[in-house]
């Protein structure tokens, strides 16, 4: 399964929606994970480095100077609108499974480069048929957070105003408003 996107959750406050979808097919499956997770998985995909690494960074450090490798992640269980997983792991000789929460598994997953499976049973409960991409994501509008200063959106500020904005937003460990402000800074180029 790939991430294919992640959005926030109207159901749910403080909660966001992360898309996987199949590699070779058009089901897609959506979780709702916590911001914290939320975060961690976006930092991870837009490859945003931290001052500081964040649980999931300090995990993979953790595994790598003790050489374990996480082979794959399986999300094994869907009960009561609750996805389980499990995180394959080895240090060369033993092979261990090891229980994780889904959003916890998929943003070291990304860390480990490793691949995340699910069952055919899953897909069939909780995965949803996409005839066309947008009908579940739908397309948001630029961000027009509001920031100090004479400036109304960031799509009013100056390339060089975005970029000191950025690297104080990434200081001071504020890494979704640095998310979009780096998706402003991308629409620029």
């Amino acid at each position: 399964m790939d991430i294919v996107g992640m959005s926030y959750s109207q159901s749910q406050s403080g909660a966001y929606a992360l898309i996987l979808g199949e590699r070779d097919g058009n089901r897609r499956l959506p979780i709702i994970i916590g911001g914290f997770e939320a975060q961690s998985i976006a930092i991870e995909l837009e490859k945003i480095r931290t001052p500081r690494p964040l649980t999931h960074d300090l995990f993979k450090s953790f595994a790598d100077a003790y050489a374990i490798e996480l082979q794959e992640v399986v999300i094994c269980k869907f009960s009561e609108g609750v996805f389980y997983a499990k995180l394959v792991c080895t240090d060369g000789d033993i092979s261990q499974e090891i229980d994780s929460r889904t959003s916890d598994a998929i943003a070291l997953a990304l860390r480990f480069s490793c691949p995340v499976y699910t069952y055919e049973s899953i897909m069939a409960a909780a995965g949803i048929l996409m005839e066309e991409e947008n009908d579940l994501l739908k397309k948001e509008e630029p961000a027009k957070e509001e920031y100090p200063g004479d400036l109304v959106s960031y799509t009013d500020a100056t390339i060089m105003e975005l970029k000191e904005m950025l690297q104080t937003a990434i200081e001071k460990e504020e890494y979704e408003k640095a998310s979009k402000i780096r998706d402003e800074l991308n629409k620029r180029k």
